[in-house]
């Protein structure tokens, strides 16, 4: 199974964590990561946790504890966040907000709370970094005093803000590391491929 390590890159791991309280039983250490955290919520238990797009998209065990997740806790908030914020660059992270709940027959999460923070932001580790003013607007759109009482912001206009795009500069840089991102994915399978062959 293969997983992304913190400099970014696709590494293999053939180790798995066969764990009754796991609900598949996988290798990758993020989706492994984000069971343990909700094995150890008490049953009123609330977490928040930063994971990098392929827990959120990835099939098999990925969407397997996404679907057990949305049925045994209330997954109600994800916040998507800027490249190269926790992880490498490329590499894109959410932080993930839910509740644990008691076990019933349906479905806890009926609906899923996405904040982009992530169009047309550009953030670095040392000359911009994201700081708690950068999240102000989130947690005002948050509401944390009760986040049933939403108002919804976006708009098709939200997503093509020509207005306030990043200097060229930036959004050149966050293509180049993008392109790398996937370049590195694709040797990964190459490497996959040549070592099962």
């Amino acid at each position: 199974m293969a997983f992304t390590n913190e400099q970014g890159r696709q590494e293999k791991d053939d180790l798995t964590y066969d764990r009754q309280d796991f609900w598949p039983t996988t290798s990758n250490k993020q989706v492994n990561f984000v069971q343990h955290i909700r094995s150890l919520l008490k049953s009123t238990g609330r977490a928040a946790m930063v994971v990098p797009d392929n827990v959120l998209f990835e099939g098999g065990a990925g969407e397997t504890v996404r679907k057990m997740l949305m049925k045994n806790t209330e997954l109600h908030t994800i916040l998507q966040l800027p490249t190269g914020i926790f992880y490498a660059h490329g590499v894109k992270a959410n932080v993930m907000f839910f509740d644990n709940k008691p076990a019933q027959k349906n479905l806890w999460t009926q609906e899923i709370w996405f904040y982009d923070y992530r169009t047309n932001v550009h953030h670095t580790l040392k000359k911009k970094p994201m700081r708690l003013e950068h999240l102000q607007d989130f947690i005002k759109c948050y509401n944390p005093e009760n986040r049933h009482v939403r108002t919804e912001t976006w708009n098709e206009k939200s997503l093509t803000d020509l207005d306030n795009l990043p200097e060229p500069e930036e959004l050149a840089e966050e293509i180049i590391e993008n392109i790398e991102a996937g370049l590195n994915s694709f040797r990964e399978v190459l490497g996959a491929l040549s070592a099962s062959s």
